[in-house]
C-alpha cells in the first residue's frame, strides 16, 4: 500500500514535464495533458483512499530515498499518509482539476497560456510533495515549489508594474516563513540528534522524553513552526499580502489565495501538533494569533472596495479561527473547516466577475438603504477610528515596511559609496584572512576565536544587504550574493571539524548557478547596451528564453530544490552548534534577504513594462 504513495508525486511531476515541452500555441494538447494527469490523480487517489479506510486506516510511511548520508546526518525523503493527508491531498486534486478545467476555456488566446498550465501544474506538484511529506526536509521541498510557483502565478501579467510589484512583496513575506522552517529544522537535529520525521513524532513517550530537560527548545521550534504557518496562512502581522497576491488570473486567485496555498499553515500546524500539544504557552499564543487575524480580517473585509479583496479577508478570518480550533485540539473540526472554507472561496472566487457585473446593474435599480447593525451603538468617534483602520487595513503594510525592511534598506544605502573595485579588495582581505585564520585555527585564542563564526557571518550578511539596496551595477549585486554564500560556509568551517564535501556540495551549486547567471548578463548586455536595476526594464518581452534561463540561475543560488545547494543549506544548519543562536540567526535573516536579491534582479531585468515603448505596453493594475 505504501509504494502507491509515490505514485501521488510521479505523476503530476510527469504531467508538468510534459506540459514543458508542447509548443505555446498547442492550447487544446497542453489543457489535455493538465487536466488528465489530475483526473488520473483524483481517481487513483479515490480508489486508494477507499482500500485504505476498509482496510482500517493505517497510519502509513515510506522511506523512499537517502539522497545524502554521511556518520551523522541523513538527508532523505520520507513520505506519510494519514487523515490529514487524506483530507489535504483529496481537496487539493479535486479543486485543482476543476480549476484547470475552468482554466481552458477562462484563458483561450491567453499569451501567457502554456505558462498558466506550467505554472499550476508545478504548484500541484509543490502541494503533493508537502501533503505527503513524512519529514521536515520533505516538506521543504515542497515548501519552496509553493513559493516559486506563487511569485510566477501573482507576476502573470507580467508586462504590468503593479502585479510584479505585489508578487516581490508576497515572496519576502513567503521567505520569512521558509527560514521560520529552516530553524525549526536546525534545533530540531539538536534536540533529536537525527531528521526526526513525523512518524516518530507521534510519539508521545519519545517528544515527552527529549522535551523533559529541553522544554525551551522545544517552545523555540514550536514558535519557529508558528512563524512559518502565519507567514504562509496571512496571520497577523502578515496578513496584508493575501489581497496582493489576487492580481493574478481569476483561476489562480481561486486554488491559490482561496483554497489551497493559503491553507499550508494550517496543514504545518496539523502535522506537528503531536510535538507542541502538550505545550500550552504555545497553544495559547496560536489561540490569541487567531483571534487577533479573526477580528481585524473580518473588520477589514467590510470595508473592502474590491470582490477579490473581500473574499481574501474573510478567508483570512476563517483560518484565523482554524487556528484557534488547532489550539483547543479539535483536529477533526479543522479539518472540517478546511475543506469547506477551501470549497467556498474557491467557487467565490470564480464566480466573483459575474457577481460584480449583477450587482453593478441591481443597485441602479433595487437600491436597499442600510440597515442598523451592531456597531452603530458604538461611540461615533470609535465608529470612525475602526472604519479608518479597516480602510488602511490596520497599517500592517506600513508596519511591515517601516520595522523590517526599512532598516535592512538604511543599512544598505550607507554602504553605497563602495564600488566594485573596493568590495574587491574587502572581499579579498577578509577571505584570505578567514583562509589563514582557519588553517592555524589551534593557535588562535579561545576567546577571540568563538567569535569568529559570528565575524565572519556578518561579513556576509552585509554583503548580501549591500546587495539588495543595489541600484547600479547589476554585475555588483550578483557578485555579493555569491560573496554571501563563501561568508556562510567560512564562517560554519570555525564550528568543528567536518569533511570539506559539505562545504564543497553547498558552493558547487553556488559556482554553477552563478557562472549561469553570469553567462546571462553578458548575452543580455550585449543585446541591451544598459542593463542596469534603477527600474523594471521587461526584458522577457524580447527574451523569453533568456529570462527563463536565468530564473534558473536565481533558483539555483537561492537553494532551490533543483542544485546541491539545497542540501547543503541543510547541511549548514546541522554545523551550527545549539548555543549559537545568534550565528543561526545572522544565517537566516542572510538566506532571506539572498532569496529577495535574487528574485528583485529577476523581476526588474525581466519583468514589468518594456522599457522600449514601441512595444506592447500593459497597464499599471488589473
Amino acid at each position: 500500500m505504501e509504494k502507491i504513495i509515490q505514485l501521488f508525486i510521479l505523476i503530476p511531476l510527469l504531467g508538468f514535464l510534459i506540459t514543458l515541452v508542447i509548443h505555446r500555441f498547442n492550447e487544446k494538447l497542453i489543457s489535455f495533458v493538465s487536466f488528465t494527469s489530475l483526473g488520473i490523480s483524483l481517481a487513483l487517489f479515490s480508489g486508494f483512499v477507499l482500500f485504505w479506510f476498509f482496510n482500517g486506516a493505517p497510519v502509513l510511511n515510506q522511506k523512499e530515498i537517502v539522497i545524502f548520508q554521511t556518520a551523522n546526518y541523513e538527508f532523505l525523503l520520507d513520505f506519510y499518509f494519514d487523515k490529514i493527508t487524506a483530507v489535504y491531498l483529496f481537496v487539493g486534486t479535486f479543486l485543482t482539476f476543476l480549476v484547470t478545467i475552468y482554466s481552458r476555456y477562462y484563458l483561450h488566446r491567453e499569451k501567457g497560456y502554456k505558462r498558466f498550465f506550467n505554472t499550476v501544474m508545478f504548484f500541484y506538484l509543490g502541494y503533493c510533495i508537502t501533503v505527503v511529506s513524512g519529514n521536515f526536509e520533505t516538506l521543504f521541498i515542497g515548501w519552496e515549489i509553493l513559493g516559486i510557483s506563487s511569485f510566477l502565478l501573482i507576476s502573470f501579467y507580467r508586462e504590468r508594474y503593479l502585479p510584479v510589484k505585489n508578487a516581490i512583496k508576497v515572496f519576502s513575506i513567503y521567505r520569512i516563513g521558509d527560514v521560520g522552517i529552516l530553524l525549526a529544522m536546525w534545533m530540531s537535529h539538536h534536540l533529536w540528534n537525527e531528521n526526526i520525521t513525523f512518524l516518530k513524532l507521534n510519539n508521545y513517550e519519545l517528544v515527552h522524553e527529549h522535551l523533559q530537560n529541553h522544554s525551551w527548545v522545544g517552545v523555540f521550534i514550536s514558535i519557529m513552526i508558528l512563524i512559518s504557518a502565519a507567514a504562509k496562512s496571512a496571520q497577523f502581522p502578515f496578513s496584508s499580502w493575501l489581497p496582493r497576491a489576487m492580481e493574478g488570473p481569476t483561476p489562480s486567485s481561486a486554488i491559490f489565495y482561496g483554497s489551497l496555498s493559503v491553507h499550508m499553515g494550517v496543514f504545518l500546524l496539523l502535522r506537528t501538533f503531536s510535538f507542541w500539544e502538550h505545550q500550552y504557552s504555545v497553544r495559547v499564543i496560536i489561540a490569541l494569533l487567531g483571534i487577533v487575524t479573526a477580528i481585524i480580517s473580518t473588520l477589514t473585509a467590510r470595508v473592502q472596495s474590491s470582490v477579490k479583496s473581500q473574499i481574501a479577508y474573510a478567508s483570512i478570518a476563517q483560518i484565523g479561527l482554524i487556528f484557534i480550533e488547532i489550539s483547543l485540539g479539535f483536529e477533526s473540526l479543522a479539518l472540517f473547516h478546511f475543506a469547506g472554507n477551501a470549497f467556498l472561496r474557491t467557487y467565490q472566487l470564480l464566480v466573483s466577475p459575474s457577481v460584480v457585473s449583477y450587482l453593478i446593474r441591481e443597485q441602479f435599480y433595487n437600491f436597499i438603504p442600510r440597515k442598523n447593525i451592531a456597531e452603530d451603538s458604538l461611540p461615533k468617534r470609535i465608529q470612525y477610528t475602526i472604519y479608518m483602520l479597516s480602510l488602511k487595513e490596520w497599517n500592517l503594510d506600513w508596519f511591515m515596511f517601516k520595522f523590517v525592511w526599512m532598516p535592512i534598506k538604511n543599512v544598505g544605502r550607507k554602504m553605497n559609496f563602495l564600488n566594485f573595485k573596493a568590495i574587491a579588495i574587502i572581499f579579498s582581505i577578509i577571505l584570505i584572512g578567514g583562509l589563514l585564520a582557519l588553517h592555524y585555527e589551534y593557535h588562535i585564542p579561545y576567546k577571540i576565536h568563538r567569535f569568529l563564526p559570528e565575524m565572519f557571518g556578518l561579513f556576509g550578511l552585509l554583503f548580501v544587504i549591500k546587495s539588495f539596496t543595489e541600484r547600479k551595477n547589476v554585475f555588483l549585486s550578483w557578485t555579493l550574493v555569491l560573496m554571501n554564500n563563501i561568508m556562510i560556509s567560512l564562517s560554519v568551517s570555525f564550528n568543528e571539524h567536518f569533511a570539506y564535501t559539505h562545504t564543497l556540495l553547498y558552493l558547487s551549486g553556488i559556482f554553477a548557478a552563478g557562472a549561469l547567471g553570469y553567462f546571462c548578463f553578458i548575452i543580455l548586455k550585449k543585446r541591451e547596451q544598459q542593463i542596469d536595476l534603477n527600474q523594471f526594464y521587461g526584458h522577457s518581452y524580447k527574451y523569453p528564453r533568456l529570462a527563463f534561463l536565468f530564473l534558473l540561475a536565481c533558483l539555483g543560488l537561492s537553494g532551490f530544490p533543483i542544485s546541491p545547494t539545497f542540501i547543503g543549506e541543510d547541511l549548514i544548519f546541522t554545523h551550527i552548534q545549539e548555543n549559537q543562536a545568534w550565528l543561526a540567526l545572522i544565517v537566516s535573516i542572510s538566506f532571506i534577504i539572498d532569496g529577495l536579491a535574487l528574485m528583485r534582479i529577476y523581476s526588474r531585468l525581466f519583468l514589468g513594462p518594456h522599457i522600449k515603448r514601441f512595444h506592447d505596453v500593459g497597464f499599471r493594475s488589473s
